[in-house]
């Protein structure tokens, strides 16, 4: 009789013993009778080609049979003991990839139950007992192993989503060998088994194949996996690729078998589980060469397309493609495509500020990366993208971009050393200045692989020595002038410091005393002292006296607005719009209409525009707040400039009631806080004039100023500084009218390609629906409501910048509430009204 057909009667029988007997000895004998197919020893009582034939036909039908038996009556009446000798290692020492197969399928499929949790113990033991390498392995040495491409997908699927598996049967009784932090470094460790044993037999001679390790660790990349994977596969990848060629050449085969559909997640994955270059390029090799995928996602599509990756993943892939002669042509490309997209105006107004930092690091670490050579053969493009790159920035109202553009052109210029000279800005330094200026540093660009053990012993001993070089030089300093006999001679050393940290430089000139005084001096004088007292004392001068501020009040805003400074004073900006919002908040109605006049006049700079629209923000705001006692000087100076004593009756009165309070005895104070008074908002009368003016001519280009044109950055200010008109006209009864003039403006202006533009409609739409009322929105701005909501819907869902999104969000958070609660009230008026 053949082997075949012999094994195929004895399993089954085997299988009508364990289906319809009742005998407890013929059930054991049958399971022992099983295990006898799966027992390589010398004492086993099959031979070498019935076991191969029982595993190949008959395996995954007997394992399927035991499943099928976990609520027989004899499973109940074996012992622990016996079920681990005769049940459990029909699971455990069988073909592990037909194992996991069935062991997945009878998880999902079988309910709540004392026969589902054998079986998840025995997937636990499985796991546990390195099954997953013996399943990879299998496979690397079995190229073509029988069974269709349909079951390698099935048992790939199964091995990347067993946590997803055990999760949704098992929740929330999971075992935490499945959940995935655990999981899926157990997985990435049995590769790297599977992989060892493949390059032990390729040193013994034996060809073996890693596609089904790659396509493995694609599947799990993809899934979104690729952190934990890597994170225990790339350090270990490095460890031994160091000095061991064979690794390598199982790494770079491992790599070239990675599917296309899957190749970016292993290598977006790999490059941030990597600490170096070095390392990087002797795991990857020269793919990017040889591999289509590989060379977009590389050179293009993480430098250029995504802005997630920290600082150290751009090092580690730039570094690596300037490590090697052959990659270097592709570093030159990614200057290039890099450089002309920093450079880009549409790219700096259309992409997030966070992408546009992320270009600029990719430049600097490029330009950084090049040879004296490679930057020669690129000083035309470089230059290029220079200047029409930092003129681009620099346009952008946004500071931190116009920062960007001047940090990166200081940065290019000292490399390129145009003529000699370096280009100097003025910014503010911050941590996103010294981290640009800091990726110019060569030797940061390819920062060696760590050694923990060796790196510490270095770093304690270049530590050391430093240590004693300056304790030792800092001794004998200390010794000279302990011993130096005649330190104690020079007497001088024992006598008190006067205190002249009060002093104060005495002036010739007294800064004036009445309002016109101060006026003159301001037009006429060439004395720089008399001119900075008179700044210094017009805002006080301003509030105190009136009368004469309302006489004169046009004339010297005029006076103020066209002043420069000419002497250098500090604090000249300060000074000069303190005394503009004085005067407009003493006679608001004429200096108003002065400053939105002139807003539009021709010959005035940015800077003046911008100052007026401050200005007139500044007074609206004081306007809008409880009158406060500021008709006493209001600055050092002035208290100074003042030698008398005020007459004024409140001093002696509250004299008297301290007395009085001081020798009163009270049983209760009751309570402290100050009752809060009532008070007029003295801008409601007035905010017609800071408002409707400005909204004349903004679509009216002038030769030296176009709004809707190249000016932006006075066009975003305005509608702040309208947005800020609206939100103060709150409870107003112009805040009606107001709203629905300033929604007809922002209208022309929503699209604008500006980002603060856009910020700051978004800002006067939101302060819009705050002030106007409710009932005002659903009656006199119905139509425009419609247009409105779906317009924030699409911001809040596609526009490029963070904050306008946030902005959107907002502004439709606040018409949902004022619609609700105007709909819900009863007496509320209907649509149709």
């Amino acid at each position: 009789m053949e082997p075949g057909s012999e094994v195929r009667l004895r399993v089954a029988q085997c299988f009508r013993t364990l289906s319809s007997s009742t005998d407890h000895g013929d059930i054991i004998d049958a399971l022992k009778t099983l295990n006898s197919y799966l027992n390589d020893g010398a004492e086993s009582r099959t031979t070498s080609a019935e076991r191969e034939e029982f595993r190949r036909s008959h395996y995954s039908r007997t394992l399927r049979v035991l499943v099928g038996q976990l609520q027989a009556d004899w499973m109940h009446s074996l012992s622990a003991a016996q079920l681990s000798q005769v049940w459990d290692p029909l699971f455990l020492k069988g073909p592990p990839d037909q194992a996991l197969l069935v062991l997945m399928e009878a998880v999902s499929e079988l309910s709540p139950s004392t026969g589902l949790d054998r079986l998840v113990c025995i997937t636990e033991r499985f796991l546990q007992s390195g099954h997953l390498a013996d399943l990879l392995w299998s496979f690397c040495l079995h190229p073509a192993p029988s069974g269709s491409p349909q079951l390698r997908e099935t048992l790939q699927a199964r091995l990347t989503s067993l946590p997803d598996i055990t999760a949704n049967k098992l929740h929330p009784n999971n075992r935490a060998l499945f959940v995935p932090q655990r999981y899926y470094p157990l997985l990435a460790s049995e590769m790297l088994a599977a992989l060892e044993r493949t390059c032990q037999a390729l040193r013994g001679g034996t060809d073996c194949s890693s596609t089904f390790v790659a396509q493995t660790l694609g599947k799990v990349c993809v899934q979104g996996h690729s952190g934990p994977v890597l994170a225990v596969m790339a350090p270990r990848l490095a460890v031994c690729t160091r000095s061991d060629m064979v690794w390598q050449r199982v790494c770079w085969k491992l790599l070239e078998n990675v599917p296309e559909r899957w190749m970016e997640s292993v290598l977006t994955g790999l490059v941030q589980a990597v600490k170096s270059p070095d390392a990087f390029s002797r795991i990857v090799g020269n793919l990017v060469l040889t591999n289509k995928k590989a060379h977009f996602v590389l050179t293009h599509k993480v430098l250029l397309l995504q802005y997630k990756y920290e600082t150290p993943v751009l090092r580690t892939l730039l570094g690596y493609l300037a490590s090697d002669s052959d990659r270097r042509p592709l570093l030159i490309q990614v200057v290039r495509s890099v450089s002309q997209a920093w450079a880009n105006p549409s790219a700096v107004k259309h992409t997030p500020l966070e992408q546009q930092l992320y270009v600029s690091k990719t430049l600097l670490l490029t330009v950084s990366l090049l040879t004296d050579s490679e930057l020669q053969e690129l000083r035309s493009d470089l230059l290029q993208c220079m200047l029409g790159g930092m003129q681009s920035h620099l346009d952008s109202s946004v500071v931190r971009i116009r920062t960007m553009g001047m940090v990166v052109g200081e940065c290019l210029s000292s490399r390129m050393e145009i003529n000699g000279t370096k280009l100097k800005f003025e910014y503010k330094q911050n941590e996103e200045t010294r981290e640009l200026l800091s990726l110019m540093t060569p030797s940061m660009c390819t920062e060696p692989e760590p050694e923990p053990a060796d790196g510490a012993d270095f770093a304690e001993e270049t530590r050391e020595p430093s240590t004693h070089r300056s304790t030792s030089q800092s001794r004998p300093a200390s010794q000279r002038s302990n011993s130096d006999p005649d330190s104690d001679l020079d007497s001088d050393d024992d006598l008190t410091p006067y205190d002249m940290s009060g002093d104060q430089e005495m002036s010739r000139a007294s800064p004036p005393r009445y309002l016109r005084d101060c006026l003159e001096t301001l037009i006429s004088s060439e004395d720089s002292e008399r001119v900075e007292l008179s700044l210094r004392v017009a805002e006080s001068l301003v509030r105190r006296n009136v009368f004469a501020a309302k006489e004169i009040s046009v004339q010297m805003t005029k006076v103020l607005l066209h002043m420069e400074d000419k002497y250098s004073i500090d604090g000249f900006l300060a000074l000069r719009q303190a005394a503009m919002v004085a005067l407009t908040v003493i006679d608001s109605v004429p200096v108003t209409q002065y400053l939105t006049t002139e807003f539009y006049s021709l010959n005035y700079s940015l800077r003046q525009r911008l100052d007026i629209l401050e200005v007139l923000a500044l007074a609206a705001q004081e306007l809008s707040e409880p009158a406060s006692d500021k008709t006493t000087p209001s600055t050092s100076t002035t208290s100074e400039l003042t030698s008398y004593q005020t007459n004024n009756p409140a001093d002696w009165r509250q004299v008297v009631d301290k007395r009085i309070q001081s020798k009163t005895k009270l049983i209760s104070k009751g309570s402290t806080q100050p009752v809060t008074k009532a008070a007029p908002n003295r801008y409601a009368q007035v905010a017609g004039y800071f408002f409707f003016p400005l909204l004349r001519n903004y679509d009216k280009p002038e030769v030296t100023f176009d709004l809707l044109g190249s000016d932006q950055l006075v066009l975003g200010r305005l509608i702040h500084t309208l947005g800020l008109f609206m939100h103060l006209a709150v409870n107003a009864p112009i805040a009606a009218q107001m709203g629905a003039a300033l929604l007809d403006f922002l209208w022309a202006v929503r699209y604008h390609a500006d980002q603060m533009v856009r910020r700051g409609v978004l800002f006067a739409v939101c302060s819009v629906f705050l002030s106007v009322p409710s009932q005002s929105l659903l009656v006199d701005l119905s139509e425009q409501l419609f247009e409105t909501r779906t317009w924030l819907a699409d911001v809040a869902e596609g526009d490029p910048d963070a904050d306008c999104r946030s902005l959107a969000v907002q502004s439709l958070v606040l018409l949902d509430k004022s619609l609700k609660k105007q709909l819900q009230d009863p007496t509320a008026l209907s649509l149709e009204s």
